[in-house]
Order: structure tokens, then sequence, then C-alpha cells
């Protein structure tokens, strides 16, 4: 009974020498630790999102299984090469008697020739953590694995398994080809051979899709087309103007005046049937019948009829490639009539394409 307080004495330091080892053990794992822990997270988190590229139908558990078997087995390591330096309870004895000034009390007791101190309340060991070096390293590495197993990885095959994006030429192309079959006011037949020509630079093969030699023709066909489109829609706005002309002066006009006009409405017709894209027939066949000396007989009705399928065909011009040219100014202001008069501005000085 007379050992119970020197027992009751013992085991309440002993126990504290045993929380200050392991607190200085741990620190020493941690910091053998650290350095590896963020180089192996570095080197897994880049493998695990090539693996991911290639097998897009690998398992996250399994990944995340093989992270944790991985850290277990790198803190193993750390843990056995961190035991050379580690604290026995008896070293941690002598280090809360050396901070709380004991003068060997706790080494004697252990000894067996002092009787165990008594508990103390303020109790000091001289250590203190530092949170942010032994914090930062493992949520740094703890953050890579997190990102390489959650972040979107596109697989390689999804990349490869369908064919490349065609050239956006192509597509623009095509879709004017679409909005004019639309409208219906093109001959099918210039249609028809603008296609075939399209056609043949996607049958090419996919890696050739993007050579020089595809592009060129590419920017041949779409340079052509464009220069169709502006021609056909000035020549419709020189056969609205003369016949606005010709409608407004029917009765006025000298006859020098009214043959000028007439002339001008003959050279827009000729325009439109010369070149390689047309209107659609039904229009070609209405401008041609109509003969400019006997406008006064035409009803109200007829020539606004007349000009409104125009104007629908001068604005299906600018969806089908009118609009797009790069050079469109120059060619503007390039279309001037022979005797210096700007065909394609109507007389309140506004363009016919509007």
């Amino acid at each position: 009974m007379g050992d119970s307080p020197n027992h009751a004495n013992r085991a309440h330091w002993l126990r504290l020498a045993g929380k200050v080892a392991r607190q200085v053990n741990f620190g020493w794992w941690i910091e053998m630790l650290s350095a590896p822990l963020l180089v192996v997270a570095l080197v897994f988190g880049g493998a695990v999102l090539f693996y991911r590229r290639e097998v897009p139908d690998v398992s996250l558990v399994y990944l995340m299984l093989v992270a944790v078997g991985l850290l277990l087995v790198l803190g193993g390591i750390c843990w056995w090469l961190a035991a050379k330096k580690f604290e026995t309870r008896n070293k941690a004895l002598v280090r809360i008697e050396a901070e709380m000034e004991l003068k060997n009390a706790l080494s004697a007791a252990q000894a067996g020739i002092a009787p165990w101190p008594a508990p103390r309340k303020d109790v000091r060991s001289g250590l203190r953590w530092q949170w942010p070096r032994l914090l930062i390293p493992p949520m740094g590495a703890l953050l890579v694995l997190a990102a390489s197993l959650w972040i979107p990885v596109s697989s390689a095959s999804s990349r490869t398994s369908g064919p490349p994006e065609q050239p956006q030429a192509w597509k623009k192309l095509s879709s004017q080809l679409d909005a004019l079959t639309k409208e219906e006011v093109v001959d099918e037949k210039y249609l028809e051979e603008t296609r075939k020509r399209l056609n043949e630079l996607k049958a090419q093969e996919e890696e050739l899709w993007f050579s020089h030699s595809s592009l060129e023709a590419t920017d041949s066909l779409k340079k052509s087309h464009t220069a169709e489109a502006q021609r056909m829609e000035r020549e419709l706005g020189r056969a609205e103007k003369a016949l606005e002309q010709l409608e407004k002066m029917a009765g006025a006009a000298t006859e020098a005046e009214k043959n000028k006009m007439m002339e001008e409405y003959d050279q827009a017709l000729q325009g439109l049937q010369n070149g390689a894209m047309k209107p659609n027939p039904k229009l070609l066949e209405q401008l041609k019948a109509l003969d400019p000396q006997e406008m006064a007989k035409l009803s109200s009705e007829q020539m606004k009829q007349l000009k409104e399928n125009l104007k629908k065909n001068q604005e299906a011009m600018k969806q089908g490639g009118a609009g797009e040219g790069e050079d469109r100014s120059d060619e503007l202001l390039a279309d001037q009539g022979e005797d210096g008069v700007d065909v394609g501005v109507g007389e309140d000085g506004v363009g016919n394409d509007k």
C-alpha cells in the first residue's frame, strides 16, 4: 500500500513520456515522408491521367485502391527509414525533466534510486507543431491525386474514332448552296455543278483535306462562287433600276433616254444569261419576255410583282455568297456604266441590294 502513490506517479510520468515520444516520432516520420510523397503523387497522378486517357472505362474505385496501396507502401518505407531517429520513452523523460528543470528527478526515479515526483499540471516537453510545414506537403499530394482521379479526361479513342472536322469553308459554301436551293432563285444546273466540285473535295482522303492543293482548290471554288453571286446580284440590281426608270419616265422620257434605259436593261439581261450562275428559268423567262417599249401596258400589280421578284433574288444572292467577299467594295466601285453612272446605286443614294 505504501508504494501505491509512487506507482501512480510512475504511471503518470511514463504515460506523458510515451505521448511525447509518439509526438516526436510522428514528426520524424512526416518529415521523412513529405518530399517522397509529393514526388510519388506527381508521378502517379500523371500515370493515372495517361491511363484514363488510354483506358476510358477504367474503374475509379480500382485507381483509388491502387493509390491507397501505394500510399501505404510509401508510408511503411518512410517509417522504416525514420525509425533510426525515433525517440524512446526514457529519452522523452529526459526531454521533459530538462524542459521543466526537474534536476534529473525523472531519470533517477526510472533508475529506481529516487521516488517518482508528484504529478504536475504544467507539464512541458518543449515541442510545438509547425502546422504549415507539417500539412502543406501531404495536402498538396492529396490534391494532386484527387485531381488525377476526378478531372475530366477525353479518351484517345474518342479523338480518333470519328472523322476530323471538315474545313469551315466547305461548311459555309454548302450552307450557301442550301440557301439558294431553298429559295429557288438559281438555275439548278449551276448548283449541281458547284456541289459536284465541292463533293470531289470532300471525297479526298481525310489527311489531304487541309493540304496545300486542297486548300487552294477550296479557295478557288469559294472565290468563283462568290464572284458569280455578286455578279448576279449586280445584274439583278441593274435590271431593277432600269425597270424603275422606265416606269417613272414612261411618258416623259425622250426617245434617246428611253433607248439608253432599254440598252441598260438589255445589258443586265445579257449579264444574267451569260454567267455560270443564272436566275431560275421562270424569272429569266419573265425578264426575257418583258418588252421595255411596252412598259405602259403593264399593270401596276404586274410591275410590283416583277420588282419584288428581283429584290427577292437579290436578297437570296446575299445569303448565297454575294455579301461575303473581301473585295466587295472594290467590285462595287468598279461597277460603273459606260457613261460613268454607277449602276449599282439607286436614285436615293442607297444600293439596290437593300
